[in-house]
């Protein structure tokens, strides 16, 4: 589904993203994990286009027509409503007018904002403005969802509401999480790649990591 060889990055002579190479198949959540600073947003802002590079190649398979991004500061209206958001979104993202009711209804039902669609997104708490900023991702039913510290700043309550969700996207699509929460990693993803210094240190099935916090105390600490 997707295929990435060689993706490098710099800023200003100093490379944050160092010959990354992986692939990523369809119906997986993928868990990328790292401290702070160590190029998974960027990472990830290649992937979707946000930042370009000349030193790489990325491709997708045939079936991707679209990517959901939600990016770590969740780029929402305060004084829009989501519905208004999303028929919003939906212009961006050149779906046609006679299907987007039918992509917005199914995006509501799928995020569960059926009773909050139609308040002002600036009185919604931080869990519905995130479960809105993932329909927003959604809408066009995009093949591969790339999520950005999707559960940060959320109570223990909103965080697994969260999980749910994104776990039931992974049936039609791939998905990939950016996270510092190892415990996060460990509940949502199949597989784990851990990021250190621009460069993926490990990358294995969830279910082949022994211990994930020792691991990745030790990898990210060479």
């Amino acid at each position: 589904m997707l295929k990435v060889t060689g993706l490098s990055k710099s800023f200003s002579g100093h490379k944050v993203v160092k010959d990354v190479s992986f692939d990523i198949d369809k119906h997986q959540i993928v868990g990328l994990l790292g401290p702070n600073g160590a190029g998974k947003t960027t990472l990830m802002r290649l992937l979707t286009g946000f930042y370009t590079t000349k030193k790489s190649s990325i491709s997708w398979s045939k079936d991707i027509k679209h990517i959901g991004y939600l990016p770590e500061n969740n780029p929402l209206y305060p004084f829009l409503t989501p519905l208004q958001y999303f028929k919003f979104i939906c212009s961006l993202k050149s779906i046609p007018v006679k299907k987007q009711n039918s992509e917005i209804k199914k995006v509501i039902n799928s995020c569960k904002l059926t009773n909050v669609y139609g308040q002002a997104i600036g009185t919604l708490s931080k869990g519905f403005k995130q479960r809105v900023g993932l329909a927003a991702a959604l809408l066009g039913n995009p093949g591969f969802l790339i999520l950005d510290e999707p559960t940060s700043g959320l109570d223990p309550k909103q965080i697994l509401d969260f999980r749910n969700l994104i776990k039931d996207q992974s049936k039609n699509r791939a998905v990939i999480i950016s996270t510092h929460i190892l415990s996060e990693a460990k509940a949502v993803c199949d597989r784990i790649m851990i990021i250190s210094k621009g460069v993926i240190v490990l990358d294995k099935l969830t279910s082949a990591i022994k211990n994930l916090e020792k691991e990745f105390l030790r990898l990210t600490n060479e």
